[in-house]
């Protein structure tokens, strides 16, 4: 196990989410799933309690906690893409999945994480500054999954 590892909190498909992640970006893994040794509050003896996973190289773990806690925006994945294709890809798996539309690269899969789809032009216009960097917000403020051939536009003017 990493020595710093994201903790999730799922209801109690952790392992479900591990391995749709794991199917999905590559650099992903499920590995150990660990079972409750005894009954706990929102389980019982013998279920999946955690699941250890990365997910585009980041070493994650799934903890079935029950619905006491429900992730939020505050937390998310930004996967960066080289294109279109890749953030279509990732875009669709997650939205197609179960999971909803937001605004501005954001999407939530169906266990309720949030995801941002980012294409590097948008994180390369951004970083630029000046005009170039308000025209590429400016254009991406107006979108859900990101437009690659519109953001390039808003950076040339």
């Amino acid at each position: 196990m990493a020595k710093n590892t994201i903790c999730l909190w799922f209801d109690k498909d952790a392992e479900a989410a591990a391995r749709f992640y794991a199917a999905t970006f590559p650099n992903s893994a499920v590995g150990a799933v660990h079972r409750a040794p005894s009954d706990y509050p929102s389980g019982k003896a013998g279920d999946v309690l955690t699941v250890e996973f990365t997910v585009a190289g980041v070493a994650c773990v799934g903890l079935n906690g029950g619905p006491a806690f429900k992730p939020d925006e505050a937390f998310s994945f930004q996967i960066a893409t080289d294109d279109q294709e890749e953030t279509d890809r990732y875009w669709n798996a997650i939205v197609g999945n179960g999971g909803q539309e937001s605004a501005c690269s954001w999407c939530k899969d169906k266990w309720g994480i949030s995801w941002q789809i980012t294409p590097r032009v948008l994180i390369d216009a951004l970083a630029a500054g000046g005009d170039e960097a308000k025209r590429a917000f400016d254009a991406m403020m107006t979108m859900g999954k990101i437009d690659v051939a519109a953001i390039e536009a808003a950076r040339r003017g």
